[in-house]
């Protein structure tokens, strides 16, 4: 049986978005007509596995395109290729990708870390001094499992904050997540 069967169409149009720009460097065009969770505007994240381990993740905190399914096609593209920490995705890897998709919701400020939970919200930390420096962590992540760790990645390795006095603004969001 074809696993694509059971994809949602989310993560079997980022898959496909991936396979057909590392083998002909083209993109496809959003299905017609949108089925409805495509048609609204969000950001979403596409994260790339491949035997478990990270291939690549890349995303919008906000959304840049006119609807969900123009920002999977970005944002798969970007994952595959552009994902700093990883060389592009080879023709060869392609069978071995696992692909999953967040929408995310739209990003809430919090006043403290008793407002954060890491398995149910991504957090986002931004720098009240340069707002040009901020990290996202998506929620529920392997080995993210106290609020401390999740201020901590995503305050020093995602924003690049390593001042623990730097004044800061966090942002909480939630995520629906499809594999």
């Amino acid at each position: 049986m074809d696993k694509d069967v059971e994809m949602h169409p989310l993560v079997k149009l980022a898959k496909e978005t991936i396979e057909l720009y590392v083998r002909e460097r083209r993109t496809p065009r959003p299905p017609q007509p949108l089925p409805p969770e495509m048609q609204r505007r969000a950001g979403t994240f596409v994260s790339i596995h491949e035997h478990g381990q990270l291939r690549g993740c890349i995303g919008t905190i906000e959304p840049t395109q006119d609807n969900v399914a123009e920002e999977v096609i970005q944002n798969a593209v970007n994952a595959a290729t552009r994902d700093p920490r990883f060389p592009p995705v080879r023709p060869e890897e392609l069978d071995d990708l696992e692909i999953k998709v967040d929408v995310l919701s739209e990003p809430e400020p919090v006043s403290g870390p008793e407002e954060l939970d890491p398995k149910r919200y991504g957090l986002i930390v931004q720098s009240k001094r340069n707002p040009w420096k901020r990290g996202l962590l998506l929620p529920d992540l392997e080995g993210i499992d106290t609020v401390e760790k999740q201020l901590y990645w995503t305050r020093v390795h995602k924003a690049g904050i390593r001042d623990p006095e730097e004044p800061v603004q966090l942002y909480r969001f939630a995520v629906e997540r499809y594999s």
